[in-house]
This record gives structure tokens, C-alpha cells and sequence, in this order.
């Protein structure tokens, strides 16, 4: 039996949000493996379907920027909010937003390319910008998305200055509708992106392996209601259109009415303008989504856990 460690009994429950004893009774009942203990927990009423793991946040700013058809989100940590709110980590922001923006978002070549004004990297004056401002930073990430007509539209959530907040959406319409037209579509939907947090655009787009998860976790807590097969079968395909108005964005309820789909407001919104509006793309930055910060009481309370 593989042995069960501080280290994958706070994993799991992280992920799941599952009690301490709860976290390590599952990795015993599935020989550490932390994905199948997540599933025993699930069916066990413990943990919840859409738990994500990791979502402690990290001080900084994620930032947006525009430019014709295209548009960027970039983040930028720091330590401190104190920081996140001062006048030159905020202008550093916007100067590498405004980087990523010009190398379409690629993280790799934003790191490499010429930081404005300083004959350094966007790499090397993160560096050089530590010691200036005293705490540690990390530019953590860039998305772009682009399309050849129509509209990349931006929302920041939470935003403490033009372009600069705590979660940044990007929302790709492909369109030659009028740009004032897509752009209001595009922010509104893009605020639902922010609110709803979808894991893929189309139902296609979803990872096929955590579909099947699904469908089994759903599969086994049908069988346990002793139902024969023929009926479980169809309960599974309620479920499953249900699983999929949750996480696929065109399936979801749009939060602004709150009972058209999404998929149903773009076709509405192409009826009303003449002519065809398709959604192509998304992406939403969190700011210190998945980053970990140090919990030593924590440590201890899963070290205690394991030991008994």
C-alpha cells in the first residue's frame, strides 16, 4: 500500500475541501492516488464537483491592453497589496502589458523583448525593479487572442486603475458588425467570463478525460440509488447536460438575464445587428490563481493528521 504523506493529504485537500481525516481516509481507500481519492469523496458527498484546487491568492495586478483586433492580459505578482497599490509597480504593469501586446501575448518573447526606455529585458528590470521597490516580483504570465475582424473586447473586475484589477477577461467576437456593437456585446460578456469562470468555450473544447471522469463519478451515484441500467443511462444524460451548462461558457446561463443560454445571446445579437457574430475565444486571468503561499500552522495541523 503506498504510503500516505502530509504532502498528498494536502493536495487533496486543497482540491477537494474536504476535512483533514476525511483527505486521508479517501488516499487510504485508494492506495494514495489522489485524482480516484477525489472521485471516493465525491460519491461520498464530501467534496463538490467544481472544486478547484489552489485558488489562495497572490498580491500584484493582472492588466489588459488593446490594439486594433487584438488584446493581452498579463499578470504581475508582488507580496504586498501595499505594493499592488503603489504608482511605479502599477506603471511596470502597464509597460509590460503594453510589451505583451506588441508580441501578441507570447509569454516567452514578452520576457526576452526591449523593457521601454531602459536598454534592458522585460526579464532583467523585473529584477532591476526588486531592489527599487523592495519586494520580491514575478511576471507570472501573458495571454493574447486576436481575431481578423471584429472585436477582442477587455473587462477588468475589481480594478484599482484603467486596466489594472484583480481579474482580467478577454472575449473574442469575429464579426463585421459595427465595433461599438460587438464591443458592448464583448464587455458583457466577458463580465460573465468573470463571474462564472466556464472551463471551456464549447462543450467540444473540454478536456475529453475529465468528461469521462465525470460521467463515471455520475455513473456510480446513480448505481447507488439501485436503479437498473436503462435508467441510469438516461439520468446520465440529464446529468451530463447539466454538468455542461455549469463549465462550457456557450451552455451557460447568461448572468445578465438569467435564463438565456450564452450561445442563445450571440445569435440574438447577430439577428439584431444583420449580420453573423461568432464567439471564437476567451481567456480569464485570476489574479494568483494556483499560486501557494506559506501556511505553517497549516503544515503542522496536515503533518498532525497523517500521524495518527
Amino acid at each position: 500500500m503506498a504510503q500516505i504523506t502530509a504532502a498528498l493529504v494536502k493536495e487533496l485537500r486543497e482540491k477537494s475541501g474536504a476535512g483533514m481525516m476525511d483527505c486521508k481516509n479517501a488516499l487510504k481507500e485508494n492506495d494514495g492516488n489522489v485524482e480516484n481519492a477525489m472521485d471516493w469523496l465525491r460519491l461520498k458527498g464530501i467534496a463538490k464537483a467544481a472544486k478547484k484546487s489552489s485558488r489562495v491568492a497572490a498580491e500584484g495586478l493582472v492588466c489588459v491592453a488593446s490594439s486594433g483586433t487584438q488584446s493581452v492580459a498579463v499578470e504581475v505578482n508582488s507580496e504586498t497589496d501595499f505594493v499592488a497599490r503603489n504608482d511605479a509597480f502599477q506603471a511596470i504593469v502597464k509597460n509590460v502589458a503594453d510589451v505583451a501586446l506588441a508580441n501578441g501575448g507570447d509569454y516567452d518573447a514578452t520576457l526576452a523583448a526591449d523593457y521601454p526606455g531602459t536598454g534592458r529585458s522585460v526579464k532583467d528590470e523585473i529584477v532591476k525593479s526588486v531592489g527599487t521597490i523592495g519586494e520580491n516580483m514575478n511576471f507570472r504570465q501573458s495571454i493574447g487572442l486576436s481575431v481578423k475582424q471584429g472585436v477582442v473586447a477587455t473587462y477588468i473586475h475589481n480594478s484599482v486603475a484603467p486596466g489594472l484589477g484583480k481579474i482580467a477577461v478577454l472575449v473574442a467576437l469575429e464579426s463585421s458588425a459595427d465595433e461599438a456593437t460587438l464591443t458592448a456585446l464583448g464587455k458583457q460578456l466577458a463580465m460573465h467570463v468573470a463571474a462564472t469562470a466556464p472551463q471551456a468555450l464549447t462543450v467540444e473544447d473540454l478536456d475529453p478525460a475529465a468528461v469521462e471522469r465525470e460521467r463515471n463519478v455520475l455513473v456510480e451515484q446513480a448505481r447507488e440509488s439501485g436503479k437498473p441500467d436503462n435508467i441510469i443511462e438516461k439520468m446520465i444524460v440529464g446529468r451530463m447536460a447539466k454538468f455542461y451548462q455549469e463549465v462550457v461558457f456557450s451552455e451557460q446561463t447568461f448572468i445578465i438575464d438569467g435564463e438565456t443560454k450564452v450561445s442563445k445571446v450571440v445569435a440574438n445579437a447577430a439577428k439584431e445587428a444583420g449580420t453573423e457574430i461568432k464567439l471564437v475565444g476567451y481567456t480569464r486571468l485570476e489574479l494568483g490563481a494556483g499560486i501557494e503561499k506559506a501556511e505553517d500552522d497549516f503544515a503542522a495541523e496536515v503533518a498532525a493528521a497523517v500521524s495518527k
